[in-house]
């Protein structure tokens, strides 16, 4: 019985890509920022092989002489740098095009549309932090009830709104108004439920956001294992992203300790196929926020955890660990997702320590998993196995 454990540390990059400066993001390295934290502590990670990865610079880099895993660079062929395109690369679906992104705010039609389904106005309609749009707005959103709406540089249509003003079931019942609403042109990557709570001067976001992704226009590697009887499990933001498609078991967290802990009882459980983790805190605590201490924090966290899920590992298991971008904490000229190169390290019983260099792209994991688990690819990347 073959099981497959994708961890994706989401915005764990290892150094900017070659075009990161048509992305505003020249200099980017995530993983350099996060090393210069006295926090950053990753001794298991190190003996698995992160630092024998082509190309990585950082503070207390020391590769090993033996690594434990597999390892390679991973590039990014796909346009963009946000978590949609990321994770369905990852999962097989090179994306040529850049999903629409908003630097002026939404058009004035898409808004009067929303406005209409929801019967609430809209406050803010421009790039903004997640912190700061609740501090600037988040008064007048609970006088009024208008929705916050607000983008960033990626493809993303995000609501925030107070519980106590707009209930959680309304607020996501808007998000599923504005997906459906947002398609063709204006077919966003995300539309983000923003949740928060407290009062003016202390409002603080709550764990409580939803992801609403795009189908995926593509097949990936999710629907092929769905449509020959594996399990696709899905921990996390994982069905978010991928809209529910290919996946025939999920469970949503509030964090990287619920994530790490609900792999953790996977471990424990018979199935045949992938267990698909997505691990947000890193980018959503912590990239955006430049919190370079909480990042590191947030690694060593995971690096403690990880010698109880190598343990878990059965005889047939194999275990990938990787990231869909760079959220560079240390790079305070945008605190935007970054255009990175991102880490892959497999390991299991059967799997020779091999470095792989830099590969072509994130795709090539789908290969490596559909061809582990005996299913014919029909999506780009090319195998590792």
């Amino acid at each position: 019985m073959k099981r497959v454990f994708l961890i994706v540390l989401d915005s764990f990059g290892i150094g900017e890509m070659e075009d990161a400066a048509e992305y505003g993001d020249k200099g980017t390295n995530t993983i350099g920022s996060v090393s210069s934290s006295s926090y950053f502590q990753v001794p298991n990670l190190k003996k698995l092989g992160l630092f024998n990865i082509e190309g990585v610079e950082c503070q207390k880099k020391e590769p090993v002489d033996a690594p434990m895993a597999c390892v390679a660079r991973m590039k990014e062929a796909s346009k963009g740098k946000d978590t949609t395109i990321g994770h369905w690369e990852i999962a097989g679906m090179i994306s040529e095009n850049p999903l629409p992104t908003y630097p002026n705010g939404f058009p004035k039609e898409v808004l009067e549309e929303f406005s209409r389904l929801t019967g609430r106005g809209v406050l803010c309609n421009k790039p903004y932090s997640g912190t700061e749009v609740i501090k600037d707005y988040g008064e007048e959103h609970m006088r009024t009830g208008d929705l916050i709406v607000y983008t960033s540089a990626d493809s993303v249509f995000q609501i925030a709104a107070h519980e106590e003003v707009v209930p959680l079931e309304s607020l996501y019942e808007y998000c599923t108004m504005a997906r459906e609403l947002l398609q063709g042109e204006h077919g966003v990557g995300r539309v983000i439920a923003r949740p928060f709570v407290g009062t003016a001067g202390s409002f603080t976001r709550t764990p409580n956001r939803h992801d609403y992704s795009l189908l995926p226009p593509k097949t990936t590697m999710l629907d092929q294992l769905k449509d020959a009887g594996k399990a696709v499990i899905a921990v996390g933001k994982i069905k978010d992203i991928f809209a529910g498609k290919g996946i025939t078991e999920f469970t949503y967290t509030k964090g990287n300790a619920e994530g790490i802990e609900k792999t953790l009882e996977y471990l424990d459980k018979d199935f045949e196929g992938l267990c698909f983790v997505n691990l947000v805190d890193y980018d959503m605590l912590y990239g955006h926020r430049n919190d370079i201490e909480g990042y590191a924090k947030a690694l060593a966290y995971f690096d403690e955890k990880l010698p109880m899920i190598l343990d878990k590992l059965r005889e047939d298991d194999v275990l990938i660990i990787t990231a869909d971008h760079g959220c560079d904490p240390g790079y305070t000229v945008t605190t935007d997702h970054s255009r990175e190169h991102t880490p892959m390290l497999m390991y299991g019983k059967n799997i020779k320590p091999v470095n792989l260099g830099t590969r072509d792209t994130f795709a090539d994991i789908a290969a490596t998993v559909l061809d582990y688990l005996g299913v014919k690819q029909e999506v780009a990347g090319q195998s590792m196995l």
